[in-house]
């Protein structure tokens, strides 16, 4: 028994009562009933973890996050972290992280990753890292796809946040394992391909409204397309490099 992480349970399933968020689970029975699998699930919100977790919850079991390492020094968050088996990453050093990973795979765990590693901001599937197969392949587990349609529409990247009672619809679709053989590559395209099939077929069963932030550009929506997104991505990336390298050079005054 996990005291932390069984509250942690208990106080998701209230806020997701407490907000009127209507989650539906299809495909659950994928999510293996014992033993270690790396669960990949899309990026496209803040809390789109919450979703994910809760259908390891629906199958009986906990996932535990790979989560950047920073967040270690928030006090509370780093308490949970501490006591609910999650992983914090160093992005400038990530091998600890990844033998912790393997190691959580081995022992029997669902370890949740994001393979986009950060949000999309056109909701659609950005490039992959590689770790996702890489942890499979060599922890001897296979991966799960797993897509959350719709927590973009809770808190994303550059929009305020939508909280309170907003009944907020949220889709979660897991695929099929897929069985962690072959190469690196091969591993990774026979992922994608099975993400942007669920994730098809989430956006397909749920509303579009023409114009709308969070609906992708392809679809009628106003999210920036793949491209617009990669160029926001890296004029963000390069602010941040600035201002580090600004407060490192102000450091050393």
């Amino acid at each position: 028994m996990e005291p932390v992480f069984r509250s942690l349970e208990i106080a998701a399933g209230l806020a997701v009562r407490a907000t009127g968020t209507r989650i539906t689970f299809c495909g659950v029975d994928n999510l293996p009933a014992t033993g270690g699998a790396v669960i990949a699930i899309n990026h496209t919100s803040y809390v789109d973890f919450l979703p994910a977790a809760l259908a390891a919850t629906e199958r009986g079991r906990r996932m535990r996050f790979m989560i950047k390492a920073e967040m270690e020094h928030v006090q509370p968050v780093g308490y949970l972290i501490k006591h609910t088996g999650t992983i914090p990453v160093d992005r400038r050093a990530g091998a600890g992280a990844y033998a912790a990973a393997v190691d959580a795979l081995r022992r029997g765990e669902l370890v949740g990753v994001y393979p986009e590693a950060t949000i999309s901001r056109a909701f659609e599937l950005k490039d992959f890292k590689t770790g996702a197969a890489r942890m499979a392949l060599e922890a001897g587990v296979p991966i799960i796809p797993l897509i959350v349609w719709g927590a973009q529409r809770i808190w994303t990247k550059d929009r305020p946040k939508s909280l309170g009672r907003k009944k907020i619809p949220v889709s979660v679709v897991v695929g099929e394992p897929i069985t962690a053989t072959g190469s690196v590559a091969q591993i990774d395209d026979t992922l994608r391909a099975a993400m942007s099939a669920l994730l098809g077929r989430a956006q397909q069963d749920y509303p579009a409204p023409a114009g709308a932030y969070w609906v992708p550009n392809r679809l009628g929506g106003s999210a920036p397309t793949l491209a617009e997104a990669k160029r926001l991505d890296e004029a963000e990336l390069a602010e941040r490099a600035r201002r580090r390298a600004e407060h490192e050079a102000t450091g050393k005054k």
